[in-house]
């Protein structure tokens, strides 16, 4: 999990950014994408055991984020995730 500076801020401004960045930089460093060639979705849906379980962990707390933007209840809770 990476931690962001001001200066560091991506310019991507929809909700869960950061998650996504993450996850997308998890998988890509993967055995999976970069020997195997398959792409980071066949990767995660096939549960190849060259993806690391942070990777995983990441796909979950990306899904809730996403998950809590439909949820009505979530506007005086905030959102989970960053």
């Amino acid at each position: 999990m990476k931690y962001y500076e001001e200066s560091d801020v991506a310019e991507d401004k929809r909700p869960c950014a950061q998650l996504r960045q993450d996850l997308k930089a998890c998988l890509l460093a993967t055995d999976c994408v970069r020997l195997h060639r398959k792409t980071p979705k066949e990767c995660l849906l096939t549960n190849d055991p060259s993806v690391p379980e942070e990777c995983f962990n990441l796909r979950t707390t990306f899904f809730e984020c996403k998950r809590s933007l439909l949820d009505t209840r979530q506007r005086f809770r905030g959102r989970k995730g960053y």
